[in-house]
C-alpha cells in the first residue's frame, strides 16, 4: 500500500496540559494510511487559519498577528529561517514549487521567489486583508474581507520586463461578506472553475476566466473551509458549528453538467440535505483535506480533534488526533510528488527592488558531464544546441512506426484509384461531347 499523509498547523500554545502533545510544537507531519499516526513535528509556530504552505522541500508558517513567516526544511527537519516583511501576513499559498504568495492587512499581495530572492509587491487591491488565497501556473485567486475577490496573471505578476502597475484581471463580487476560503478547480483549460465561500452563507461558483457566476449554493451555516473532489464533481464544506457537508454540482445519472446552464445561473440553490456530525463536539472545522484518490476526507477543528470521515457512507469515520489547540491548516501529501531537476536546498530571503537575478538551486536529475559543462560555461545558449533544435523543427516528419507505413501504403492505393476513376470519368465525358455534338 501507499503510503500518504498530511500536514498540520495549530494557532497559540494548548489550552491545557496535555502528556501526548509537546507544549511548543505547532506543525505536526502524521501518516495517514496505512495506520494512522504522527511521525514528526516542528516547534516555534502559531498560525492562523490559511497561512501554512508546503513545498516539495519547505513549509512556510505565516505567525499569527505578526509580519513573520517561519521556514521550515522539511529534509533537515529544522527551522531554517525566520523572515519579516512590512506588513501582517494573513495567508499565504503556493504558485508550483518556487514561488510563496503572501496575502497581507493592509489588502496586497506579495510574491516571493524563494530561490531567487526576489520580491514582488502589489498596490492594496483590496479594502480591508487578505483571507485567502489560490493558485496554479496562469492564475491567482485572492479573497478578502472586504467580500470581493480579484483574479490575478501570474506570468504578470513575475514578469522581469514589465514596468506596468499590478493590476487583478478581474473582480468578483457577488458575496455580502467576508471570504472564508477559495478552492480551484483540477482542469487545465479555460472553463476552469473557482469555489468560494463567504460569513453571508454562500459558496459561489465561477468560471475565473470569463468573471460568470455559474452557481450560488445558500448554506444552514457559515461556511468556513472548503475543499474540492479531484474531479470538480462537488465541494466539501466545513462550518462553523463543526458540521460538514458535500455539495454535488453533478446530478447522478446526467451527462450534462447543470453549472453551465444559463437558466440556472441566476437562480440561487438552497441546500437541504442533512449536514455530517460527529458523536461528540468537536468545535468549528477550520481546514479541509481530500486523500488523493477522494475517498477519504479530514478535517481539523477549533477544538484540537482532527476527524476523518467516510465519504462513500456520509457520516464520521475516525478520530485520527487531538492536538488539544486550534487545528488552522491541514495540507495533504501526494503519494506521487512531481519529479523536478531543481529543488530549493535553502531559501534566499527576499530582497524587495534587488535588481540582479540569481537562481540558487540543487539538480536533482542527471545531466551529460560535456553537455552541462559546455552550458556552465558558454556566455549564452551554445550555437550548436541552437543549431540541432532548429534543425528538427526542419526535418520532415519520418515514419515513426510500422503502423505509419501501413497508413501511408493504403493512402497511396486509394489515391491511385482515385485518379484512375477520374480519367474515366474524364474519357466517358469526352465521348458523351462528341456523341452529343455529333447528334446535333
Amino acid at each position: 500500500m501507499l503510503s500518504e499523509g498530511f500536514i498540520t498547523s495549530i494557532r497559540a500554545q494548548p489550552r491545557a496540559p496535555n502528556t501526548a502533545t509537546a507544549k511548543d510544537v505547532g506543525i505536526y507531519f502524521h501518516e495517514l494510511y496505512p495506520t494512522p499516526a504522527i511521525k514528526s513535528s516542528f516547534k516555534k509556530s502559531s498560525t492562523p487559519v490559511n497561512a501554512l504552505a508546503v513545498s516539495s522541500t519547505h513549509i512556510f508558517a505565516a505567525q499569527a498577528d505578526k509580519a513573520v513567516v517561519h521556514v521550515y526544511s522539511r529534509e533537515r527537519g529544522n527551522q531554517e529561517a525566520l523572515i519579516s516583511f512590512p506588513e501582517r501576513i494573513h495567508c499565504v499559498t503556493m504558485i508550483g514549487d518556487g514561488v510563496l504568495v503572501l496575502g497581507t492587512a493592509e489588502g496586497r499581495v506579495i510574491l516571493w521567489e524563494v530561490c531567487t530572492g526576489r520580491q514582488i509587491s502589489t498596490p492594496p487591491a483590496h479594502l480591508q486583508p487578505v483571507s485567502c488565497a489560490v493558485a496554479n501556473q496562469l492564475h491567482l485567486v485572492t479573497g478578502s474581507e472586504d467580500s470581493n475577490i480579484h483574479v490575478w496573471s501570474v506570468p504578470r505578476l513575475l514578469s522581469l520586463t514589465s514596468n506596468e502597475r499590478h493590476e487583478p484581471l478581474r473582480s468578483l463580487s457577488n458575496h455580502r461578506a467576508a471570504i472564508t476560503s477559495l478552492g480551484m478547480g483540477h482542469s487545465a483549460s479555460t472553463m476552469n472553475i473557482c469555489v468560494s465561500a463567504s460569513r453571508d452563507n454562500t459558496i459561489v461558483v465561477w468560471n475565473y476566466h470569463t468573471g460568470d457566476l455559474l452557481r450560488t449554493f445558500l448554506l444552514p451555516s457559515t461556511p468556513l473551509c472548503l475543499a474540492l473532489d479531484p474531479c470538480d464533481r462537488g465541494v466539501y464544506i466545513g462550518f462553523e458549528d463543526g458540521t460538514l457537508q458535500l455539495v454535488e454540482f453533478i446530478e447522478p445519472g446526467s451527462t450534462l453538467n447543470p453549472l453551465y446552464d444559463t437558466r440556472l445561473q441566476t437562480t440561487p440553490v438552497q441546500i437541504t440535505q442533512p449536514p455530517w456530525t460527529t458523536a461528540s463536539e468537536v468545535g468549528a472545522a477550520h481546514t479541509l483535506g481530500l486523500s488523493y484518490d477522494g475517498t477519504t476526507l479530514i478535517s481539523g477543528h477549533a477544538s484540537g480533534k482532527i476527524v476523518q470521515w467516510d465519504i462513500g457512507r456520509r457520516r464520521f469515520s475516525a478520530e485520527v488526533a487531538d492536538l488539544n489547540a486550534p487545528v488552522t491548516n491541514l495540507h495533504m501529501l501526494s503519494p506521487f510528488p512531481d519529479k523536478r531537476m531543481t529543488k530549493a536546498g535553502a531559501v534566499v530571503k527576499p530582497k524587495l527592488g534587488e535588481s540582479e537575478y540569481t537562481f540558487t538551486a540543487q539538480l536533482t536529475g542527471t545531466m551529460e558531464v560535456d553537455t552541462f559543462n559546455r552550458v556552465l560555461n558558454a556566455p549564452g545558449i551554445p550555437p550548436e544546441m541552437l543549431d540541432d533544435a532548429i534543425s528538427r523543427f526542419s526535418r520532415p516528419a519520418a515514419a515513426s512506426s510500422s503502423g505509419d507505413e501501413k497508413l501511408r501504403k493504403e493512402n497511396e492505393e486509394l489515391w491511385k484509384v482515385i485518379n484512375e476513376q477520374r480519367a474515366l470519368q474524364k474519357k466517358t465525358w469526352e465521348k458523351y461531347s462528341q456523341l452529343k455534338s455529333g447528334g446535333a
